[in-house]
């Protein structure tokens, strides 16, 4: 007896539509008919119709929170980052003083030294070190000044911006307490959801799965699979031709309407929905 040859499957293509789908011969290796792979293409749909819809009790309040979120992060950076120059100028202030009680040592010492000189090169040298050490005095008085200057300004900042992060906190707590109360009243029915439709996509190839989901996207309202209502497409609602209408009942090939792309199938999927 002559073996059947095997038809290798064809590679799958994220970028597929349904218009290429519906050109292919090989849809895949499930042995479901394609009235099947329709009918649960379908569900598939009305199933991520009703998650749309719990997603859409929640509105814009994911965006917000994690708006909120975004900008206690940045607020908590610019409190870190100011802390780190008050830390930084701190020390800074504690070298200066350093360097001033080391210079009026060295002051005490070489003034001591010229009144004991005796010859004036002596004197201008020792002169020298003294200037140069009241310079250095000079310029660490200077420094820690700034560095004041600079801590006042960053523990203003450290205030304003903690006032402003208990605000935003208050903010956060109340939204995510209003989103925390719809995701809790949708949590079942979205479980229940997500359940159902990763059982029916087993029913369909990648391909179709696939297609779909890019098609979907695509689409303003979301819907890549629709019935066709009084003649016309239910996405677009373009009229569609009576033969057309009589394959798209027969359910025995992928039909994709010519002006949305959107993948067409039977009223009745809709009337036993």
């Amino acid at each position: 007896m002559t073996a059947k040859k095997k038809v290798a499957a064809a590679p799958v293509d994220q970028e597929e539509t349904f218009v290429s789908l519906a050109m292919a011969k090989n849809l895949g290796d499930s042995e479901a008919s394609v009235e099947e792979k329709l009918r649960a293409l379908y569900k598939i749909q009305q199933t991520d119709t009703e998650i749309d819809k719990i997603y859409l009790l929640r509105g814009e309040l994911p965006l917000e929170v994690k708006d909120i979120e975004d900008e206690i992060e940045g607020l908590n950076t610019r409190i870190a980052n100011a802390k780190a120059d008050i830390d930084a100028a701190g020390e800074k202030i504690t070298a200066c003083e350093h360097r001033i009680a080391e210079a009026e040592e060295a002051l005490a010492k070489y003034n001591e030294q010229r009144d004991n000189v005796k010859n004036n090169r002596e004197f201008e040298s020792i002169s020298k070190e003294i200037e140069y050490q009241e310079l250095e005095i000079t310029a660490a008085r200077k420094h820690i000044g700034e560095a004041k200057l600079l801590i006042d300004a960053r523990n203003g900042l450290v205030e304003d911006t903690q006032a402003i992060l208990a605000l935003r906190n208050d903010d956060l707590a109340a939204k995510r307490k209003e989103l925390d109360s719809i995701v809790a009243e949708t949590a079942k029915d979205e479980e229940r959801l997500n359940a159902q439709r990763a059982e029916l996509i087993t029913k369909i190839d990648q391909r179709m799965l696939n297609a779909y989901e890019r098609v979907r996207k695509n689409t303003h309202n979301k819907l890549a699979v629709v019935t066709v209502q009084r003649d016309a497409c239910g996405g677009c609602f373009n009229k569609i031709p009576p033969q057309r209408r009589l394959d798209i009942e027969a359910s025995k090939r992928i039909i994709v309407c010519e002006y949305c792309g959107r993948i067409l199938v039977s009223s009745s999927f809709g009337k036993e929905e």
